[in-house]
């Protein structure tokens, strides 16, 4: 059955990349990437399926299964979706005021139950009587979709692209796809990455072959920058970026370190308004970026200096996803993004030296092209041994704390069946042993942190998130401080 499935005209052969994503589930991190969208009113679940059944089954990938052999995965296209088991209706039983709590565990419960791989790979929980501190009634939809679909980036775009930008808006014809929404063109990783050329990239785009026969030298950074040389492969600062990558040396040892075993807790903060950190970054030279980061750096070091575990020298490295799609490409499917080790000062307390040092860091990596390196190991990966690419996957996991995105979203309302999208929020899954993912997402004048960690790790994320907002205001408050002075 197996072999007829893959020679069949109805298969489609997985690219390497995918199928890396494809086999990196474990015990302790499966690769679904989740999302969380919260509505203002709720949304009638029959209209609700119906939208989704329209627009989202227009791509294939959400009706194909994934079948696999000894020499890697294809897309076995064109299967019927169950849609009894792709749209679940559920609810909260408590409906207390503020019932949020119940919300994030539901998530973090979702977050570690792995999708039926008998089905396409997707599934979204509608969840009714979600109350807000407020009192109002909203409902929500948790996402999970499976990260050899599609990256985040794409992801993200693709759901986006099936809103509404009015309440009344006209349903798309049979066929017809809707209008995509705009994103915020305060992209926060383009500017790392204006000097890559299609030049550069055919310099790099060397076969699976030739990067399978070396990639065991991962694991030794002076031969690897010997072979590299020898190859002649670019001079300069691309061989200089990929020496860093696969020679960096471990972040501080911290209780967020340790190994994940699959229970997962899930949290995230109510909005800070965009404008405020626009404003912030203004006036003391920095990007919107180097802000959010600041504030991350700030909440997690806040947290752990409370557990006496960190000196003003310690430092918490993240794996920040990048698009590497080329523009007027984001929402096509599959995985094409590259990482960049973003190293955080956390042991650095004053907030604005830490933001200038969160800038300088950022400065240095512009131009770079650890990236597209991290995407080409990733391609090798997928063309390997299964035990090869554990090895490496948990070399470099060993490297980082976090895995963190960051998504500038529409900064205009969006509206399914009829109700508005309130609020959103998604997480990348994390590989090997890293077990703390960071969120952060803008939407509609305001910025969202997100924070999933593995209960191995924490039982209580709310530990860290409560922490986001006061590092915000600390910042403000200088700010304010430095312009009377």
């Amino acid at each position: 059955m197996l072999s007829s499935i893959l020679s069949s005209p109805r298969r489609e052969r997985m690219s390497t990349v995918d199928n890396a994503w494809l086999r990196m589930d474990s015990d302790g991190n499966l690769m679904i990437i989740v999302g969380v969208q919260l509505f203002a009113t709720p949304v009638d679940p029959q209209r609700f399926r119906d939208t989704f059944e329209s627009r989202l089954l227009r791509h294939s990938r959400f009706r194909s299964k994934v079948a696999k052999d000894m020499t890697g995965a294809a897309w076995w296209l064109e299967v019927e979706p169950d849609m009894d088991y792709h749209i679940v209706h559920a609810r909260l039983e408590d409906r207390r005021p503020d019932n949020k709590a119940d919300l994030e565990r539901l998530v973090g419960d979702l977050s570690a139950t792995p999708l039926d791989p008998e089905q396409p790979l997707w599934q979204i929980h509608l969840v009714d009587n979600c109350m807000g501190a407020d009192g109002r009634t909203r409902q929500a939809a948790i996402i999970r979709i499976h990260h050899c679909i599609a990256d985040g980036m794409a992801l993200v775009g693709l759901l986006l692209s099936m809103y509404d930008q009015s309440s009344d808006a006209r349903r798309p014809a049979e066929g017809e796809a809707p209008v995509p929404p705009a994103m915020d063109d305060d992209n926060p990783w383009l500017d790392l990455f204006r000097p890559i050329t299609k030049t550069t990239i055919g310099a790099i785009n060397m076969s699976a072959s030739l990067w399978t026969k070396y990639v065991w030298m991962l694991a030794d950074a002076d031969k690897l920058a010997e072979r590299m040389a020898k190859m002649g492969l670019v001079a300069g600062r691309f061989t200089t970026d990929a020496v860093k990558l696969v020679a960096m040396g471990d972040d501080t040892r911290t209780r967020l370190k340790g190994k994940p075993r699959g229970a997962k807790h899930v949290a995230w903060s109510e909005p800070l308004p965009l404008d405020e950190i626009k404003a912030i970054g203004r006036a003391v030279g920095a990007s919107v970026n180097d802000v959010l980061m600041s504030c991350v750096a700030g909440a997690i070091g806040s947290y752990l200096r409370q557990q006496d575990e960190v000196g003003e020298d310690a430092e918490l490295r993240a794996m920040v996803p990048v698009n590497l799609r080329k523009p007027g490409r984001e929402q096509k499917l599959g995985n094409a993004f590259g990482l960049v080790p973003l190293v955080l000062p956390i042991g650095v307390e004053d907030p604005m030296a830490r933001l200038l040092e969160v800038r300088r860091r950022m400065d240095e990596l512009k131009g770079g092209y650890q990236a597209i390196v991290a995407m080409a190991v990733l391609g090798v990966l997928g063309a390997t041994p299964r035990q090869m690419q554990n090895e490496i996957q948990n070399y470099f996991a060993r490297k980082a704390t976090a895995v963190m995105s960051n998504v500038p979203g529409p900064q205009a309302p969006l509206y399914l069946a009829g109700s508005r999208l309130d609020q959103m929020m998604f997480w990348v899954p994390q590989s090997g042993d890293i077990g703390v993912g960071v969120s952060i997402l803008s939407y509609n004048g305001g910025v969202q942190f997100g924070l999933v960690i593995d209960g191995a790790i924490a039982s209580d994320p709310h530990d860290i998130i409560r922490r986001f907002q006061p590092e915000f205001e600390k910042l403000v408050l200088m700010t304010l401080m430095a312009e009377w002075a």
